[in-house]
């Protein structure tokens, strides 16, 4: 809150009279020892929990064209013809293509292999051209490219090779002379001038067969073949991550688990198995993205595990559990297909950890690596919505694994959300089977992450350990970064129960994006840190080797009742609203709506088509998000909300929106979310939601049901027809000052991280209980307005660096408005 709107206190010399001083009269505003905030630091405690090196680290999916036209370094988009209307239904096999002549992908006999079944029949005199990723291929002046192709020409032909954009040439084209039947051509290209609207053409003289049409940059990352691209993977070394997550993801538990067979060929959206992304790549399979474009297996687990070892990260690979997630909720029964995917796992790590003598160790040795890879975690499962079913194929997997492999850690899930019946489900199988670490996943509203600093506080710290695998705050503002920097600070306090976190996602490409927010950004030019990124490389470049115990005064919480209107929302669904009625605590009625006139009460964003029909408001169209409309005062308090709802079509069920503020605050109760799996409370607080309570539940469509809301103060107790569903309080400050000391073994440093989340500066008293420190310390402070967001041109939130000269045992630091501060102080 505003420096004017926030009580300023005398600072106390002991943490009890520093709290008991909040509840005094303020001192005067221009006294010395006047500060808002004060911190305790007891570095002689052994409390402190000790920071594993690997603590925190990147979770890499392929979402956001991340691989393909990203990390991967390919510039050839469709490079095998294998794009398909599975896909996406924009998709051919000729997409990114454009032919000048006569030209067919083909799919018979006469294919390159198995798994990369289509190829170009190319006729003569005949060019095909490639328009590479974004606005189209990119070179660099001086940079040398390699190009490649398989090709079949049994009469023999020339291919010619250009490399060209609309002002002319971009390097000396190549001439390649082809005979015989499917054999890999090569040749080099020196790029003359830089251009990002590049496009790759292959002329015949006479007819072939194309395949696999390919152009590398020659600087890779590590100048590893087959590799990534530099400047995003340098990105990703610079956080210097304990592990690699890979390679999904809601990518690795969705899709058909059915393997190939000749009756149905290449089996495409095909869930993630790891055996198809390994050997030679023109061997590799291709496949549906869950997230709506064609994935190539180019960027494949030998590659994660390359990149790992190339930054000095722990490979942490995710298989599917034969349970689907993300929405999908299917469970095999195929117990012949379940014990097939068990073996794959341990072939995996026989990929990874066996000697080159071994069957799978001896692949990964021809593909260039005879050393092991050294796995020591893996995980089974992603984000499951059905606890029970994922669970008992879990045990199946952990079973065979410790049996053959004690040394490899098995980490199970608790579903996709951070609370309700399906977390509460999963964690109680987790602890009753002892096992060792449990990965939680949830992107909530900067407001839920500055309220639940203490989520770890309670944690059993003789339980299952727990592995932040996916956490973010749902926008790439500073704002967001702000409320993660302080959410972390919490992370770090339980060291001994948050073992592993990572935000996510890692990567997205600017101009093919299916989620937000992301951490590093690129398109086919360049690529750019978020203030997210910035976050994370802070804490991940300072994180110490143990906690040291701190305590910090707090923000006097000011939040009076939940206030707001009332709404009536869908999302991919059409549904009907009648007898809307707003009751006061005192009887009074504040709406009544029939809509047996018009709907003039109520006003919305223009999203949806809302009319009256039969005496109802209905909503009809099934395929658009979020159409809330609203009715009533922002200032209504302790009221009572009816209204009668019925789902007509669609994806999903209704919703029922309370405390409306404006359009980016408010709370609604989801029923039938997420493809009508689950019901919900959320709040949405400056347009980022959050969850307050889930269950399990499905709505159906053509019955009509008694929504019943109650709103008292800040507690809120719901009624689906006629029967209390459930009750919350919304009544947890969502405290803007948080702090955490660490300790770094190697140089001494205290390191004391600071997050100040409002709009003034807090100048803080520091006590380092007795410490002998020196007198300066190195600073490094992120400092923005919160609304500030890095682009491609401009990144306002950029580390500043400084000296502080003033510590002492006991000094005073003024943390500037909306901040993230590390002081790194030598002890003596």
């Amino acid at each position: 809150m505003p420096r004017t709107a926030r009580t300023r206190w005398r600072v106390g010399l002991t943490t009890t009279a520093l709290l008991t001083a909040a509840a005094l009269v303020p001192a005067p505003a221009h006294a010395e020892d006047v500060t808002d905030y004060a911190i305790t630091v007891d570095p002689s405690s052994a409390k402190g929990a000790k920071i594993d090196d690997m603590m925190y680290g990147v979770f890499f999916e392929d979402i956001n064209r991340a691989a393909d036209g990203g990390l991967y370094a390919e510039l050839v988009q469709n490079r095998s013809f294998e794009y398909s209307t599975a896909d996406n239904g924009s998709y051919t096999p000729l997409t990114s293509w454009t032919v000048g002549g006569t030209a067919q992908v083909v799919d018979d006999s006469g294919r390159l292999n198995e798994r990369n079944r289509n190829y170009l029949s190319l006729g003569a005199g005949s060019t095909v051209t490639n328009a590479g990723y974004n606005t189209g291929v990119r070179v660099e002046q001086g940079k040398t490219y390699d190009f490649s192709v398989w090709a079949r020409a049994q009469g023999g032909t020339t291919l010619t090779v250009t490399l060209k954009d609309t002002a002319g040439t971009l390097a000396t084209a190549r001439q390649v002379a082809v005979k015989g039947g499917w054999a890999q051509y090569k040749a080099t290209f020196t790029a003359t001038r830089t251009s990002n609207r590049g496009r790759l053409a292959v002329a015949s003289t006479n007819a072939a067969a194309l395949d696999m049409v390919s152009l590398f940059p020659r600087d890779t990352y590590k100048n590893q073949p087959n590799g990534l691209r530099k400047d995003l993977a340098e990105k990703i070394a610079a956080l210097k991550p304990g592990f690699v997550r890979f390679p999904g993801g809601c990518l690795v538990n969705t899709g058909s688990m059915e393997d190939y067979s000749e009756a149905s060929g290449w089996q495409r959206k095909r869930s993630y198995q790891w055996k198809d992304t390994v050997g030679p790549v023109e061997e590799r399979a291709t496949n549906a993205n869950f997230w709506g474009y064609n994935q190539s297996y180019g960027l494949g687990y030998y590659e994660y595990f390359r990149l790992s070892e190339d930054i000095g990260a722990m490979p942490l690979p995710v298989v599917p559990a034969l349970v689907t997630g993300c929405g999908q909720n299917k469970a095999t029964d195929d117990g012949a297909l379940l014990e097939r995917h068990i073996q794959d796992t341990l072939d995996l790590i026989e990929f990874a950890n066996g000697p080159a003598t071994s069957t799978w160790g001896k692949v990964r040795a021809r593909m260039g690596h005879p050393k092991p890879f050294h796995l020591t975690h893996i995980e089974v499962g992603n984000e499951e919505n059905l606890p029970k079913e994922f669970f008992a194929r879990f045990q199946q997997f952990r079973a065979a694994v410790e049996a053959k492999y004690p040394d490899v850690t098995v980490i199970s899930n608790s579903g996709p959300d951070d609370a309700g019946s399906t977390f509460d489900t999963a964690w109680q199988l987790n602890r009753e089977a002892k096992v060792d670490m449990v990965d939680e996943h949830y992107y909530n509203s900067p407001n839920w992450f500055l309220q639940n600093n203490d989520r770890y506080d309670s944690y059993d710290r003789n339980g299952p350990k727990v592995f932040l695998g996916e956490y973010a705050s749902q926008g790439n503002a500073w704002k967001n970064g702000l409320s993660e920097a302080a959410f972390m600070t919490g992370l770090e306090r339980n060291a001994d129960v948050v073992k592993l976190a990572s935000y996510a996602p890692l990567l997205a490409n600017e101009d093919y994006v299916q989620w937000r927010p992301d951490m590093i950004w690129f398109n086919n030019r360049a690529s750019w840190n978020s203030a997210n990124y910035e976050v994370q490389k802070l804490f991940m470049t300072n994180v110490g080797d143990r906690v040291v115990p701190s305590k910090a005064t707090t923000t006097p919480n000011v939040s009076g009742p939940i206030t707001g209107a009332v709404g009536l929302s869908t999302w991919a669904t059409s549904a009907a609203y009648d007898d809307v009625k707003v009751t006061s605590a005192d009887g009074s009625t504040l709406l009544s709506d029939d809509f047996s006139g018009d709907a003039s009460k109520w006003t919305g964003s223009g999203r949806g088509s809302w009319s009256i029909q039969d005496g109802s408001y209905v909503q009809t169209d099934a395929a658009t998000e979020n159409t809330m409309v609203t009715a009533g005062d922002p200032a209504w308090k302790d009221y009572d909300l009816h209204v009668k709802a019925t789902k007509k079509s669609g994806k999903e069920g209704f919703l029922v929106a309370f405390g409306v503020k404006d359009t980016g605050n408010y709370y609604w109760w989801n029923l039938g979310g997420w493809n009508n799996t689950q019901s919900a409370i959320e709040q949405a607080v400056d347009g980022g939601k959050g969850t307050l309570m889930t269950k399990a539940g499905s709505i159906e469509t053509g019955r009509a049901h008694d929504i019943d809301i109650k709103v008292r103060g800040r507690h809120v107790t719901l009624y689906l027809d006629g029967k209390e569903w459930g009750s919350f309080s919304d009544d947890k400050p969502a405290e803007p000052f948080r702090q955490v000391v660490t300790e770094d073994a190697k140089t001494g440093d205290l390191i004391v991280k600071v997050v100040n989340a409002q709009s003034a500066e807090a100048r803080t008293a520091v006590d380092l209980g007795g410490a002998k420190v020196a007198s300066t310390a190195r600073v490094t402070t992120l400092a923005a307005d919160e609304g500030a967001v890095n682009t491609e041109t401009d990144t306002p939130v950029t580390p500043v660096t400084s000296t502080f000269r003033g510590v002492a045992g006991k000094f005073t630091y003024t943390f500037p408005a909306n901040s993230v501060t590390f002081l790194r102080i030598k002890q003596k």
